[in-house]
């Protein structure tokens, strides 16, 4: 691509070719007029032609000049259709990016809500495990899992992450859960996850060993969930996660203790998008959401202490 002019000079050309005035091309763009001359003496000089012809205190348009000013204003308009079609974009669409339990079992559910409040913003919601860079990404804000908050972003603690055993009630009804060394008899659920140790080390008393038994293996809580309320086995799950499937007698806590995981869930937003409209409705309703989705559960609103 030819090089192009420097554009500050173009953008005064365009102005006092329009006004053929250099003061009023001076007000309109908040400079000298000196300064306006010298921009025309750069652009001059580049293109090694005259674009205007001073007489006294006045100016007119070379021939040159009066070709190709209706083509540099053309060129700017498209340039604010553009910037302003682009502004309208980053308005009214809102992109999140969420892990997939989080994102599947309990955003989704819920963001008709902030749809009816919101009817003027589309949100765009992309379900990944994966660490995505905000600042050079399309993405106006995430939800992540992480044990505090980032440095370089603005960081909204939502919600811990509990973790406890979920079955059926139809496996319970046909495997005996007694004591938690039942759980090593029973097929469980993706064994290898670290959740499992969290649970069995957090356990009052003498530590539990884990054993190696039957099992079934998935990468993704959400799958750990589905098998357990089919009653594949025992799950090693976030309550909060599961409430609907809870609420509704698909999943059971076969014992009372509960471990908290170190991560917890945060909301997370590049610090120049802080006064977004978009985003501070974001944070208020969600923020609302997770405090009544909690209800009594306090703890589980109480950030974890920092490392």
């Amino acid at each position: 691509m030819p090089a192009l002019p420097p554009l500050a000079a173009v953008r005064v050309f365009e102005a006092a070719a329009r006004h053929e005035n250099f003061s009023r091309a001076a007000d309109e763009l908040a400079m000298t007029q000196a300064a306006v001359s010298y921009q025309m003496k750069v652009l001059e000089e580049r293109l090694g032609a005259t674009l205007f012809v001073r007489h006294g205190r006045g100016m007119t348009l070379t021939e040159l000049g009066r070709r190709i000013a209706p083509q540099v204003t053309a060129a700017f308009h498209t340039l604010q259709e553009a910037f302003a079609a682009a502004r309208t974009e980053s308005d009214t669409i809102l992109s999140i990016t969420a892990p997939r339990t989080f994102a599947t079992n309990w955003l989704a559910g819920r963001l008709g809500t902030f749809h009816a409040a919101r009817p003027d913003l589309t949100v765009r919601l992309d379900v990944s495990d994966q660490l995505i860079d905000l600042a050079s990404s399309e993405f106006d804000a995430a939800i992540r899992g992480m044990p505090c908050a980032t440095p370089g972003l603005v960081s909204h603690f939502l919600m811990r992450m509990p973790v406890t055993p979920l079955v059926s009630p139809s496996f319970l009804a046909s495997h005996k859960l007694s004591t938690p060394e039942d759980l090593f008899s029973v097929p469980r659920l993706s064994p290898e996850d670290d959740w499992w140790d969290l649970w069995f080390e957090s356990l009052p008393g003498p530590e539990a060993q884990q054993r190696a038994g039957p099992a079934i293996r998935f990468e993704s809580q959400v799958l750990d969930g589905h098998s357990a309320i089919a009653g594949h086995g025992v799950g090693i799950l976030s309550p909060p996660m599961f409430k609907s499937a809870i609420d509704a007698g698909l999943l059971v806590q076969p014992f009372p203790h509960v471990a908290t995981y170190r991560n917890a869930y945060w909301l997370v937003y590049p610090e120049h998008k802080r006064s977004l409209a978009k985003i501070r409705a974001l944070r208020d309703w969600l923020l609302t959401a997770v405090r009544q989705a909690a209800g009594d559960d306090m703890v589980l609103l109480t950030p974890l202490p920092s490392l």
